[in-house]
């Protein structure tokens, strides 16, 4: 079974005979399908079945010229909300099963951004008819996270908030400029980092860490669209799947400037959710390309 359903509801499922009816049932009772042929006498289709507001499965496999359907693969999702970044993308194929990565770079976050691309099949249409090889367009991300913890929020006057998004616009300014191949921007780049490094160093010996950094996004683990975060909680709704009767969290946060919905299962966080407040977790990062 796939390792992230408990973040959208299917916690309780405890075998995978009891999950294959499942499977089956949302397989004969879909809401949403997307068909692409791929040679003559075998299509490739995703089966969409939601079970609640923005959640779902996905369920991808061949159909034959029988219209027989032979599934290979299943992911949970959650339809993010918005637009989270606008950038250059590229799509990769992975390697083992007919489905793709999108991988990005946000200034903000100063690295590429890699995540499970939601709409595969729509991406192989654009690419069959030449429409899309490497494009600059937006992106709508969103994250499933089996737990989190809820941490209260870095305290900041007014002036600090201010002066703190001046500083990451400056920041932003300052990276396109040293993509661009500007040596005095690469030099207040590094200049900027040593001051910092040097600053948590001596804060370290009297703070927690968690009262010095605000927000973070990092790689986790060793599969590449897995990540570390922490950011503030913007907005907050509950969401019953309709399947399971499991309730989950659906958190929109802030993450060093970048703004996406998670997914969590409410028995699974640890602290009480509230606007202003900041979650801290692992995710596994989901995006639509909007097309």
């Amino acid at each position: 079974m796939h390792k992230f359903l408990k973040s959208i509801g299917f916690h309780k499922i405890n075998s995978d005979k009891e999950w294959n009816q499942i499977l089956q049932n949302i397989e004969e009772n879909f809401t949403e399908y997307e068909r692409i042929s791929l040679e003559e006498g075998l299509d490739f289709c995703e089966l969409r079945k939601e079970c609640g507001d923005r959640i779902g499965i996905s369920s991808f496999g061949q159909v034959d010229e029988e219209d027989r359907y032979s599934r290979e693969y299943y992911v949970p999702y959650l339809k993010g909300t918005g637009v989270t970044t606008y950038a250059d993308v590229i799509v990769e194929r992975k390697s083992d099963v007919e489905a793709y990565i999108g991988i990005c770079e946000d200034v903000r976050i100063g690295a590429s951004l890699i995540f499970h691309l939601l709409n595969g099949i729509e991406y192989m249409v654009e690419s069959d008819r030449g429409l899309f090889v490497r494009s600059s367009t937006s992106v709508t991300l969103s994250g499933l996270a089996n737990y989190g913890t809820v941490l209260l929020p870095v305290m900041k006057s007014k002036e600090q908030e201010e002066s703190w998004r001046e500083e990451l616009q400056n920041r932003s300014r300052l990276l396109d400029a040293a993509r661009e191949g500007d040596p005095n921007a690469m030099e207040s780049l590094t200049l900027d980092d040593i001051d910092t490094y040097t600053e948590v160093s001596v804060r370290l010996q009297t703070e927690d860490v968690y009262t010095i950094i605000d927000t973070y996004f990092m790689p986790y683990g060793a599969e590449c669209d897995k990540y570390a975060i922490l950011g503030e909680i913007i907005n907050m709704s509950i969401v019953e799947n309709k399947i399971s009767r499991e309730c989950i969290y659906i958190l929109t946060l802030e993450v060093n400037g970048l703004e996406f919905d998670v997914s969590v299962p409410i028995d699974s966080v640890i602290g009480e959710p509230e606007i202003g407040r900041r979650f801290k977790a692992d995710i596994w990062l989901q995006g639509y390309i909007n097309f």
